[in-house]
């Protein structure tokens, strides 16, 4: 039985007794969503995923691209893999690195 996390997102197919998962367990999201890709997934139940941003510098009136890499939990539901598009969620912190956890997963 998944739960409602609040967020237009789909509820995973498979179930999973993960505590951390905001589906199935009894994690609150709230704050940031962002969309980014996953570069690594080397971690036990957890994910890198890159962010690719614009910064506008003033002094050339143009824009730079600029990438920040967060930590994020995975949950075995959703278990999204290198270069799979995410959409990660802000929630409390769950270690000193982590603070979003997927929640949608678009297969590349």
């Amino acid at each position: 039985m998944a739960r409602d996390i609040g967020l237009n997102v789909p509820v995973p197919e498979k179930d999973c007794s993960d505590v951390n998962c905001p589906f199935h367990g009894t994690l609150p999201v709230r704050g940031q969503v962002i969309t980014g890709k996953v570069v690594s997934d080397k971690m036990t139940g957890s994910v890198v995923v890159q962010r690719d941003y614009l910064h506008f510098v003033r002094k050339y009136q143009r824009y730079e691209k600029r990438s920040s890499k967060i930590h994020a939990h995975n949950p075995p539901c959703l278990h999204a893999r290198v270069g799979d598009m995410v959409s990660i969620a802000e929630c409390r912190p769950l270690s000193k690195t982590k603070t979003y956890v997927v929640v949608e997963v678009n297969r590349a």
